[in-house]
């Protein structure tokens, strides 16, 4: 059966070989009890750093974080980052911790992340991502801090097939008036943001473009839209799976212990710092063969059915690795079959 410590032990042993530990560090995640979030600060709890994990629950889920609360190396701030808020100092009418007065990494993961959101909350995703990210750069300006951006793929866009495979480089085709423009052009601009730190204050800033990301602790529901756990949950209980369009569109998937392994290797590594670097896999697969292979991991008898694609919905994902090699030395070592059968045996047990 699956145990989640297993996977933060294959984390911890992948970043030991480099010697990379955050062990004493005091280190603010914003959208900490998200899904990538939570599982940052599983990690850094577990090499002894003190992690204050901010959230507001509009996406985290509180079961995500519930096993830290009693490790008193852990404090929850309930705060949207949108808003500012002051640490070491008291401001008369904003949010303040003054009681915190060092903060040595302010890595800012707070932003809605699926299609259905784009669509139920933009303006909480508009804000997480502009006002949000020039809250979380104040605060590590402040502290003198190193500073972290997960940005996304969706920057991209809609490339056309010569930008596929994708680098760093490609500066996207993304429509500013479309349905997914309150996420694409967010992280966009939370990009910008950080460059512009950068450029005027020399802030030690760190980015890097998370390709689709799968693995326990993800959420799963018509609501929030993921279409690895949407399936899954599908599957299990045997409903029909729905696949938007024919199915061909291509995604990235890479495991949870790949993404958050070269996460924690880009905060850490000085060459990363102003460098974009794509996190993801770069073994494309459709929509349709997902399906199919988790159809076939459940031993269910689901069957797949087609609805309208979404409009912008990207036709294929697919990163360039070359910058993350050789600066991170990270690459994607999971296949997909044995993550999904990661995530299945969480999904059961959790139902369960």
């Amino acid at each position: 059966m699956y145990n989640i410590d297993d996977d933060i032990s294959e984390i911890n042993n992948r970043l030991k070989k480099d010697n990379i530990s955050y062990k004493n560090k005091t280190i603010l995640v914003t959208g900490g009890a998200g899904f990538l979030g939570s599982w940052v600060c599983d990690v850094l709890l577990s090499q002894g750093a003190n992690v204050l994990c901010l959230d507001d629950f509009s996406s985290g889920l509180r079961e995500n974080i519930q096993d830290f609360e009693d490790n008193p190396n852990f404090r929850f701030i309930m705060h949207d980052i949108s808003l500012p808020i002051y640490f070491g100092k008291i401001h008369p009418h904003y949010a303040s911790i003054p009681e915190i007065t060092s903060i040595d990494i302010v890595m800012h993961m707070a932003s809605r992340a699926s299609p259905f959101e784009f669509r139920n909350s933009p303006i909480s995703i508009l804000k997480s991502n502009t006002f949000g990210t020039f809250n979380a750069l104040g605060i590590a300006n402040n502290h003198n801090a190193t500073f972290f951006y997960s940005s996304t793929s969706e920057v991209y866009g809609n490339p056309p097939p010569e930008a596929v495979p994708t680098p760093e480089t490609y500066y996207g085709y993304v429509n500013p008036i479309g349905p997914r423009s309150c996420y694409d052009e967010a992280k966009r601009c939370g990009e910008a943001y950080i460059m512009a730190y950068i450029l005027e204050y020399n802030i030690d800033a760190h980015l890097i473009r998370i390709f689709n990301t799968y693995g326990p602790k993800i959420r799963s529901g018509n609501l929030f839209g993921r279409v690895v756990p949407n399936f899954i949950i599908q599957a299990l209980h045997d409903e029909d799976i729905t696949v938007f369009g024919d199915g061909k569109q291509t995604r990235s998937f890479t495991y949870i212990v790949d993404e958050i392994e070269g996460i924690l290797r880009d905060v850490a590594i000085p060459n990363a710092r102003g460098v974009v670097i794509n996190i993801g896999n770069n073994i494309e697969t459709s929509v349709l063969e997902l399906a199919k292979k988790i159809i076939e991991l459940t031993g269910s008898n689901s069957k797949i059915v087609h609805k309208k694609l979404p409009k912008d919905d990207p036709s294929r994902r697919k990163p360039v690795l070359k910058r993350a090699k050789k600066i991170l030395n990270w690459e994607p070592k999971i296949k997909l079959k044995e993550g999904l059968k990661r995530t299945i045996d969480w999904f059961k047990k959790s139902e369960n």
